[in-house]
């Protein structure tokens, strides 16, 4: 079995922690500068995963945006952007979504075992799906994708991925983007949920970096004896 990818959790968020604001409209949590840097970090990735809910709720493309940068993973032998993932308990995915478009980037959606029928019926073409387990476990799915060498994964949300990857300590660089103002709404999506994590109290984690982009700060923390060899 192959070593589970590098994995870059990549997040923006309010002031008081929120991914949302609590109603159908996306929240902007970050600017034009730094969209260009996150879009960096795709073009150097294998792969993107987001959670089900997030392509529901924000119907995210996933691409590369940067002209330049996908000729250079073309260049390379690689497909313009990286294998888009997904996770889903209960295969409510709608096949029309942007993350399934016609757009040249394979497509991985990962669920439960007893899900799997349902899934493949539901989605047909549009996308491998792939048997995680029953239950299904983000430590599953990051080592089937490890052993389709994948070996750097982004994942872009939404709160439900991060708390699983985080409190499985699955997670090896976090980059925490913070907007300038707040949400003030606990109905709101939050970074993380309730759990267990790694880092607490007693076990801080590694503060590699912080960087002021126009009006965001980055902070970026180091999850893992990895992110020293990948820096």
């Amino acid at each position: 079995m192959a070593d589970r990818p590098y994995t870059l959790l990549s997040c923006g968020m309010s002031i008081d922690g929120y991914l949302s604001a609590g109603t159908a409209t996306r929240l902007m949590l970050s600017n034009d500068a730094d969209f260009d840097r996150v879009d960096g970090e795709r073009a150097a990735s294998d792969a993107i995963l987001v959670g089900a809910s997030t392509i529901r709720n924000d119907n995210p493309r996933l691409l590369v945006r940067s002209p330049e940068r996908r000729a250079a993973r073309v260049a390379r032998g690689l497909p313009p952007s990286p294998t888009k993932v997904t996770v889903t308990r209960h295969a409510e995915l709608d096949c029309a979504a942007s993350f399934f478009a016609a757009d040249g980037a394979d497509k991985l959606v990962y669920c439960p075992t007893d899900v799997v029928p349902e899934a493949r019926g539901r989605l047909g073409a549009a996308a491998a799906v792939v048997d995680a387990g029953h239950p299904a476990t983000m430590r599953r799915v990051c080592e089937d994708l490890g052993d389709r060498g994948v070996q750097r994964l982004m994942v872009e949300g939404g709160g439900t991925v991060h708390t699983q990857l985080l409190t499985d300590d699955l997670a090896d660089e976090l980059q925490l983007v913070v907007a300038p103002f707040f949400v003030g709404d606990s109905a709101a999506c939050r970074f993380v949920g309730d759990g267990r994590y790694p880092w607490n109290a007693g076990r801080r984690a590694t503060l590699a970096e912080v960087r002021q982009i126009g009006d965001v700060v980055l902070l970026r923390y180091a999850l893992s004896p990895r992110f020293r060899e990948r820096a």
